[in-house]
């Protein structure tokens, strides 16, 4: 039901806000993800984020830039999908516009009540952080979420440790800081059941230095 919500709410808002015409129908994941960002840049991507309850998502629509140079972003992220679906266990990676998301269930790093990493999710961690070594045009957003029990300062704390904890992690594997940003969502952006809710998304899209490098042609 919440899902179904989500997208109701998300579909009304970029039909609102973004001139797309009737023959985006038929465009590819790439071309419909440039559409996105020539419609609408930053300001749709945080709106259409913020509408579908999903922050992490408004952090890779807000980075789009649309057209051919969008469309050459998207194919570099359609093979590092494949590779990451590959390597990943257990987690879902799914393409969002020009930019890929992540998402951990927290019990797969995390035990419960606990911002520590596990010791059997390391590995997963690890091939993400040769995947973002490989791919090192690219910006990264970790969001963490809680489910909805206990206090909602406590669960909003709870989620920025976890967060803060898997990027230091993948510091750790030799990922610039200055790649990584992170936020802490508690139990305010829930997807289905408990057991859904607590998660942990990674937000990977190209950075700035590269979307101005690739509209300019160089």
């Amino acid at each position: 039901m919440i899902k179904s919500l989500v997208r109701s709410r998300a579909f009304i808002l970029v039909a609102a806000i973004l001139p797309v015409s009737a023959g985006c129908a038929g465009l590819s994941g790439s071309q419909r993800g440039a559409v996105i960002g020539a419609g609408g840049g930053a300001a749709a991507g945080a709106a259409i984020g913020k509408a579908a309850g999903s922050t992490a998502k408004g952090a890779i629509l807000g980075a789009a830039i649309g057209g051919v140079a969008g469309a050459i972003i998207g194919n570099q992220m359609d093979k590092q999908k494949g590779e990451l679906a590959s390597d990943l266990e257990n987690a879902q990676v799914e393409r969002v516009g020009e930019g890929l998301l992540i998402t951990f269930d927290s019990g797969l790093l995390f035990d419960y009540d606990s911002d520590v990493v596990k010791g059997a999710s390391r590995t997963n961690l690890m091939d993400l952080a040769a995947s973002l070594k490989k791919y090192p045009n690219t910006e990264v957003l970790v969001v963490g979420h809680t489910d909805a029990q206990g206090s909602d300062s406590y669960n909003l704390d709870l989620s920025r440790r976890r967060a803060e904890s898997a990027r230091r992690f993948l510091t750790s594997q030799g990922i610039a800081g200055t790649r990584l940003r992170t936020e802490g969502r508690g139990e305010s952006e829930p997807v289905g059941s408990d057991s859904q809710n607590r998660r942990v998304e990674i937000a990977i899209f190209a950075d700035e230095a590269t979307r101005r490098a690739i509209q300019n042609g160089n």
